[in-house]
């Protein structure tokens, strides 16, 4: 039995954008004086604007402060990429097949809508019944709100959708919801292993019958 419905992630997971979030930080964190390194990959990649605006508030001595660290980042990040949207090896032909066999599918986002739009103008708006962005939900991922979010659109048990990940963030956040997680990590951030969770070096090897394996036992 396939999957209800299948969860995507967007930066990082269907297209090749997450180096730009961290090159849009990295070029606002030297504004201020910092320099962006290793230390803040926890605190950048998978999270939503004011998270990563937040933390370098904290931790650049020369922060103007939050709201206009936010307003930077996403200035950047959104002319980055409306310069270029790659997607992901196997993503379009992933959500080929889920489309041929009927299967939902959502995108769920940390990013600001005006990003997930200009992603999806390059993408296809019609690979999706439901797109979420980070004002969609008052908490964005790792909490649960976006997953859950996506599955109550769509009229689902959240046990019986598939949530497609790329950061460790992303994944706390599936995990929470309650969905079968399949993790292809963009970045060397290691995501844990746990139930429930299945990872995968690339999208390439992604298909229906292993999606209707991730979800076969689970709550009806």
């Amino acid at each position: 039995m396939l999957p209800s419905a299948v969860l995507f992630d967007m930066d990082g997971t269907l297209v090749d954008t997450e180096h730009l979030w961290w090159e849009a930080t990295e070029e606002v964190a030297a504004g201020i004086g910092y320099a962006l390194g290793p230390v803040d990959l926890p605190e950048v990649l998978g999270h939503a604007v004011e998270h990563t605006a937040a933390h370098l508030d904290r931790v650049a001595a020369g922060s103007p402060g939050t709201a206009e660290l936010a307003s930077r980042l996403n200035g950047s990040f959104t002319a980055k990429v409306a310069a270029q949207v790659v997607p992901r090896p196997g993503a379009l032909a992933l959500l080929a097949s889920l489309r041929d066999a009927a299967v939902p599918t959502a995108l769920v986002s940390a990013s600001p809508r005006q990003v997930v739009d200009l992603v999806l103008t390059h993408l296809g708006r019609d690979w999706f019944t439901v797109t979420l962005a980070a004002e969609d939900t008052e908490r964005t991922k790792p909490d649960p709100a976006p997953y859950l979010a996506a599955a109550a659109r769509l009229g689902l048990d959240p046990a019986r959708c598939v949530a497609v990940e790329d950061t460790p963030t992303g994944v706390a956040s599936a995990s929470a919801a309650g969905c079968a997680v399949l993790a292809v990590p963009s970045s060397d951030a290691a995501i844990p292993a746990g139930p429930g969770i299945t990872l995968l070096s690339s999208l390439t090897l992604a298909d229906l019958p292993l999606l209707a394996g991730l979800t076969a036992g689970r709550a009806e």
